[in-house]
């Protein structure tokens, strides 16, 4: 073998490792993206998770488990809560709540707006 063939020879050989090497990268990255996005999906249901918690937690402590009127301040911090969770089932049973002129009408949407926050934890 003369040397141009050796070269030629070795040419092709680095070329086909880099071609190897690009397949195998190709093939790493298109699973790792798929991964990176089922993480992104899991960390966005763990924060609304999070969210819904702690609305239900402050609800629970400030209207149902309070001996006196709720005070502006903590509807205030419960408004805040609701529309910080940016979900519209939720908001409107909450809007329902707050609209509420009777204490069985108050009660029936309590009951509507914990079983909505518990299904959106289940999730």
């Amino acid at each position: 073998m003369t040397i141009e063939n050796k070269e030629r020879v070795a040419i092709i050989i680095v070329i086909g490792a880099l071609v190897i090497g690009d397949v195998f990268f190709g093939f790493n990255y298109f699973f790792l993206n798929q991964e990176l996005q089922t993480v992104k999906t899991e960390q966005t249901k763990s924060d609304l998770n999070t969210k819904v918690l702690a609305f239900t937690s402050l609800f629970i402590q400030k209207v149902l488990q309070a001996n006196t009127e709720v005070d502006f301040e903590t509807r205030l911090s419960l408004e805040n809560a609701v529309r910080d969770l940016k979900d519209d089932q939720i908001m409107a049973e909450w809007q329902n709540f707050t609209a509420s002129t009777t204490e069985a009408g108050a009660q029936a949407s309590v009951k509507k707006l914990l079983g909505i926050l518990v299904s959106k934890i289940q999730k």
